[in-house]
């Protein structure tokens, strides 16, 4: 079964072709971030026109890389959420006019399950139930218990800012490119993560949820008394205060998804998100594990937004529940994974 996948919850304009939930055929993506570097940050209005522009090529871009037509295509799934409401309304309504005019079955996809979904992605080893899942990424935190397929238990969620949207704003602060996550991670490197004593935030005893709002608030202050005191930051400064800040949101997400998966007894835990790609979460979950497998997504490009994980999970989901009716088919910016 070949299921068309287009993602345009935020900035990335996606579209992937593959087969039964696993084999990835086509993952194309046109990214915005060279044109949102210029404001620091993704400006919504901006996004969803740039969709418009890009949403058609990089569908037809895909066809010809997977070397199929429509008639192979069985199943078009879609991103209805959560994201910007302007960037989902152009994928949403570019696939349900698709969907119409090619009699093509649809399905309109939980952004948040499309990454869950993502460890499937090229994986010939069979995923274990029951697995604990965090979700990291610019838009949202989420721990996840996952007992079987579309069967899933929220156990935490960031209260405010996600860990991704902390990377970008700091990366900002500093005066770093855009997106920040990645340059944050290889600043790190060369800094020293216990220069700065920045705060974790762990919550009520036992919480499960995340908030990462005073992390950024500390790290601003740092920064403000830093060039009250010396004026422009050096290199060296930026390196701790990236690599000091770094540690502090890689240690609660691992803590935390190291306790909810000992308390539900999981099989495996899975990163996946935009943050899945830090090396140093990747090496804190490893060191807490207590040989716990984990799994993450098998390319960085599945770690990222894209509508190979889209595909996926909508394939996954149709399987469990059917298809949609193209015209109940309807974006909502605020959709929560259950």
């Amino acid at each position: 079964m070949n299921i068309l996948g287009i993602e345009t919850s935020c900035d990335e304009t996606a579209c992937a072709i593959v087969k039964d939930g696993i084999t990835v055929l086509s993952n194309m993506i046109a990214s915005q971030a060279v044109l949102h570097s210029r404001t620091g940050g993704v400006v919504p209005e901006v996004a969803s026109r740039e969709h418009i522009k890009v949403i058609i090529p990089i569908i037809e871009a895909c066809f010809k890389n997977a070397q199929l037509t429509w008639d192979d295509i069985d199943l078009i799934a879609v991103t209805k959420g959560p994201g910007l409401v302007g960037s989902l309304l152009v994928g949403t309504e570019t696939a349900r006019t698709l969907a119409y005019a090619k009699n093509k079955k649809i399905v309109g996809v939980n952004h948040i399950a499309g990454h869950i979904y993502s460890i499937w992605l090229d994986r010939e080893e069979e995923i274990l139930f029951p697995s604990v899942v965090l979700t990291a990424s610019g838009g949202h935190n989420n721990l996840v218990l996952m007992k079987d397929h579309y069967d899933f238990e929220v156990l935490g969620k960031t209260r405010d800012d996600a860990s991704g949207e902390a990377f970008d704003k700091i990366a900002k602060l500093l005066g770093l490119i855009y997106p920040g996550g990645p340059v944050i991670s290889k600043r790190a490197l060369l800094g020293d993560p216990k220069k700065y004593k920045f705060p974790r935030a762990w919550l009520d005893k036992g919480s499960l949820e995340f908030s990462f709002s005073g992390l950024k608030t500390a790290v601003r202050r740092q920064v403000e008394a830093l060039e009250k005191e010396q004026g422009e930051l050096n290199d060296e400064i930026i390196n701790d205060i990236c690599a000091s800040f770094q540690e502090a949101v890689t240690e609660v997400l691992a803590k935390k998804l190291i306790i909810a998966a000992e308390k539900h007894d999981a099989k495996e835990v899975h990163l996946v998100g935009g943050v899945s790609a830090n090396k140093r979460l990747r090496e804190l979950i490893q060191e807490m594990s207590n040989n716990l497998d984990l799994k993450v997504p098998k390319e960085i490009s599945y770690c990222t937004d894209n509508a190979a994980m889209i595909a996926a999970a909508g394939y996954f989901q149709y399987k469990k529940f059917g298809a949609d009716n193209w015209q109940d088919i309807e974006v909502n910016p605020r959709l929560l994974i259950n």
